[in-house]
C-alpha cells in the first residue's frame, strides 16, 4: 500500500507539472497565432484514453506516462511529422513566424516550471512558516565525520559559519559543503574554543566518493534495534528489542557510534555486543566495503535537540521574498550536484521513477506533496533548458544560433538532431529506470 501512496503522489505531481509545462509553450504559441494541433497529457503512441477535438487542436490523455507534448504545426519535433514540412510554410506554422517569437514559444514551459516552483515555495512559507534550528541552540553539538574529524572537526562541535556566511540552521553546513563548495568552517568545540577547520580543495568528491553526504548531522540516541531497520547479514544476528552496547571496543552512545565505527572498519570483521533480555551476547559480522552493515536510521527519530527548534511564521511579504531566495538557492544547488554524475560512483547513482517516486512519503502529507513537487518542477525547468536535441533547450540553442547568424539551420540537421537527442534520452531513460530495477532486486 506504501508504494501505491508513493506512486500515486509521484503520477498526479508529474500530471500538474507536465500539464502546466505544455500550457507554457501552448499560451504563447495561441498568442502568436500559431496553430497547436495536440496537446497530450502523456503519451498517445497508437492509440489514446481520451481525446476531444476542440477547434483547432486536439485534446487527450495518452497511455504511456512518462510526460506529454503539445504538437505544433511547422515544427520539428517529437513526432518527426517530415511530411507537413516538406510543403511550402502557411501562415499559422511555427516556421513562418519570426525568430523570437519561435524563441518564446519554446522557453515558455522552462518559465512556468521554474516560476512555478518558486510560487509553491512561496506558498510553503507563508502557510506553514519554518522550523529552524539556530547553531547556537544546538546544545549537544553535531555528530562529526570522522573524514572531517582528520582536518580538526570534533564531535560535539557547532557550525557557526561556513565561508564566512551565518548559518540559520545548523544541518545547512551540510549543503555548503557538498552543493557550494565550503572549505572555511568557523566551529564551536564542546569545550567552547572558537577555530576555523579548512578543507582541501575538492574535498566534497572525496566525501561523496566514501558516501559521506552528511559529515555533520544532529545526534541522535538511537542503539535500541527497534528504532533501525535491520537487513542482510545483520537481520541473522540482531532481532526486534535487542539493544546495541558496542561495536569492537566502541560503546554505543548515540546513533553515529555506530555509523563512524563501521566505516572505520569497511570489509572489515567487526564485533557487535547487544544485550537481549537479560542476557550480553557477542557475535561477528563483516562490514560492507562502503562502511554499512544494514543500519539506517528510522525516519521520525527523536533528535537529540528536538525541543530546540523554533518555529518561525512569515507574512506575505515575506514569504514572497523567502520563496523566492529558496527556489532560486534550489535550482543553483541543483546544477551544482550534477559535477558527482560524471564521478564512477555518481554514474551509479542516478535513478529513475522509482527513485523519485521513493522522494514522497509513504503517507499521503500535503506539505510533504508540494514541497516535492516544487523540487521536481524547478528540476524540470533545469534539464529541460539543456542544450540537448529533443528538449527544449535543443530548440533554444538552434534559435538563437539564427538570431545570431541571421540565417536558419538545415532542415535535415534539425531532424537528425532530434532523432539523435531522442535516442539519447531514450537511452538514458532506460539506463536510469534499469538502475533502479537492479538496486530493488539486489536490495542496493
Amino acid at each position: 500500500m506504501e508504494i501505491l501512496i508513493q506512486a500515486a503522489q509521484l503520477l498526479f505531481s508529474l500530471s500538474i507539472l507536465v500539464t502546466l509545462h505544455e500550457f507554457g509553450h501552448f499560451i504563447p504559441a495561441r498568442l502568436f497565432k500559431i496553430k497547436v494541433e495536440k496537446f497530450y497529457l502523456f503519451f498517445d503512441w497508437k492509440f489514446s484514453l481520451v481525446k476531444k477535438q476542440i477547434g483547432d487542436t486536439e485534446w487527450g490523455i495518452g497511455w504511456i506516462p512518462l510526460g506529454g507534448y503539445v504538437k505544433i504545426a511547422g515544427m520539428i519535433d517529437e513526432s518527426m511529422d517530415t511530411e507537413q514540412l516538406a510543403k511550402d510554410p502557411e501562415p499559422w506554422e511555427f516556421r513562418s513566424k519570426p525568430a523570437w517569437q519561435r524563441l518564446i514559444v519554446m522557453c515558455g514551459g522552462v518559465f512556468v516550471n521554474l516560476i512555478l516552483g518558486i510560487f509553491i515555495y512561496i506558498i510553503l512559507f507563508f502557510s506553514y512558516g519554518e522550523d529552524r534550528l539556530a547553531p547556537k541552540d544546538v546544545t549537544s553539538g553535531f555528530a562529526v565525520h570522522p573524514m572531517i574529524q582528520k582536518y580538526g572537526g570534533q564531535v560535539g562541535d557547532i557550525v557557526l559559519e561556513a565561508d564566512g556566511k551565518v548559518l540559520l540552521n545548523g544541518s545547512d553546513v551540510n549543503k555548503e559543503i557538498m552543493l557550494r563548495g565550503a572549505k572555511n568552517l568557523k566551529v564551536q568545540h564542546a569545550n567552547g574554543k572558537i577555530e576555523t577547520i579548512v578543507l582541501p580543495e575538492d574535498y566534497e568528491y572525496e566525501l561523496f566518493k566514501n558516501g559521506v553526504m552528511q559529515p555533520f548531522d544532529y545526534q541522535v540516541r538511537s542503539n535500541s534495534v527497534d528504532s533501525i531497520l535491520a537487513k542482510s547479514q545483520v537481520s541473522n544476528i540482531l532481532k526486534k528489542g535487542d539493544f546495541l552496547v558496542a561495536i569492537n571496543d566502541r560503546k554505543i552512545e548515540f546513533f553515529h557510534d555506530t555509523q563512524y565505527e563501521l566505516f572505520e572498519n569497511r570489509g572489515k570483521k567487526v564485533n557487535i555486543t547487544f544485550t537481549r533480555g537479560n542476557d550480553t551476547l557477542t557475535k561477528k559480522a563483516i562490514v560492507s566495503p562502503d562502511g554499512t552493515l544494514g543500519f539506517a536510521r528510522e525516519k521520525g527519530e527523536i533528535l537529540q535537540d528536538t525541543s530546540k527548534f523554533k518555529h518561525f511564521d512569515f507574512s506575505v511579504e515575506k514569504s514572497i521574498s523567502l520563496g523566492s531566495a529558496y527556489g532560486i538557492q534550489t535550482l543553483k544547488d541543483y546544477a551544482s550536484q550534477l559535477k558527482y554524475i560524471f564521478t564512477e560512483k555518481g554514474a551509479t547513482s542516478v535513478g529513475g521513477f522509482i527513485s523519485i517516486g521513493k522522494l514522497f512519503t509513504p503517507e499521503w502529507d500535503w506539505r510533504n506533496f508540494w514541497e516535492k513537487t516544487a523540487l521536481i518542477s524547478i528540476i524540470l525547468a533545469f534539464m529541460n533548458v539543456l542544450p540537448i536535441p529533443a528538449l527544449d533547450g535543443g530548440h533554444i540553442v538552434f534559435l538563437l544560433y539564427e538570431m545570431a547568424t541571421g540565417k536558419e539551420a538545415p532542415q535535415k540537421v534539425l531532424e537528425y538532431a532530434q532523432y539523435v537527442g531522442f535516442f539519447l534520452l531514450i537511452g538514458l531513460l532506460l539506463y536510469a529506470n534499469g538502475a533502479d530495477i537492479i538496486r530493488a532486486l539486489t536490495g542496493g
